[in-house]
């Protein structure tokens, strides 16, 4: 077996996170998990006796999780890994939908997890090495009518994902941006807000992408322990990538982005560079 590590992982109640926690500590890493109430944390404990800890935090609370990574360091051990992985799927036509569900789901998605790495990069710097795993997805690459907020909130933790690689690369800290396809989690069921819908000119365009979605959930091509186990094979890595797409549909659906990215770029070179001098 590779070195263990202690891993904390944020959201470790279902999707992802739980299966990457019980990935992991079949593997023989210790598992710190946060979750949103005692009785998920007793629940996650319950995976292992000696080497799954839970902890009660939201990742909106801010000012909370200084003191919770802390406590970690001192009473767990030191934090190898952080798997940034709580976080939701916001649903609604940007017309319709508040601001104030926009700025919830870049508090979870974004503000939660950039907290998380500012709590944790002390400790990781000082010791000279670490790595920060950012559950991102395709949507961070690709975007789709009807989820604007959650491929905004996605473009944000891809941008600065591949910016704090540069900043701390100096310090032995890797930090790898994951991107999920289309998984058999519960994104699209219970963990999905949806904004109603009121204006009928949308109809056209997001009732087929809803009713497909609706019809796809629970039966996606992906499946998450696969998913934590190409993650574990990154965190083992000597040198982990910068970015990981994760699924055959997030492949195919980026790779025709980037090539319709370049022919646009292509296409208005001319104007791109009339602008110098």
């Amino acid at each position: 077996m590779a070195s263990s590590k202690t891993l904390l992982i944020t959201g470790v109640s279902s999707g992802f996170g739980r299966a990457l926690a019980q990935e992991a500590l079949a593997m023989g890493h210790k598992v710190v998990g946060t979750v949103r109430t005692v009785r998920a944390k007793r629940e996650f404990e319950s995976l292992s006796a000696n080497a799954a800890w839970g902890r009660v935090l939201d990742v909106t609370a801010f000012d909370a999780i200084d003191g919770v990574v802390a406590e970690i360091e001192a009473s767990v051990g030191p934090i190898d890994v952080l798997v940034n992985n709580a976080g939701y799927g916001h649903e609604g036509i940007m017309e319709e939908s508040p601001l104030s569900e926009m700025r919830r789901q870049f508090d979870v998605n974004v503000f939660g997890a950039v907290a998380m790495m500012k709590a944790v990069l002390p400790f990781m710097r000082e010791r000279r090495r670490g790595h920060i795993v950012n559950i991102t997805s395709m949507g961070g690459y690709i975007t789709m009518p009807g989820i604007t907020y959650y491929c905004g909130s996605k473009f944000a933790l891809e941008g600065i994902s591949e910016a704090l690689g540069k900043e701390v690369q100096p310090f032995g800290i890797a930090v790898t941006a994951v991107a999920p396809g289309s998984f058999r989690t519960d994104w699209a069921g219970r963990s999905m807000t949806r904004t109603p819908r009121s204006i009928s000119d949308y109809d056209d365009i997001f009732d087929p992408i809803r009713q497909a979605r609706e019809e796809k959930s629970g039966k996606q091509l992906g499946d998450p322990s696969k998913a934590a186990r190409a993650m574990l094979a990154v965190i083992a890595a000597e040198h982990p990538p910068t970015r990981l797409l994760l699924g055959s549909d997030a492949l195919g659906l980026v790779r025709a982005k980037l090539s319709a990215l370049k022919a646009e770029i292509d296409a208005w070179e001319a104007t791109t560079v009339s602008t110098d001098g």
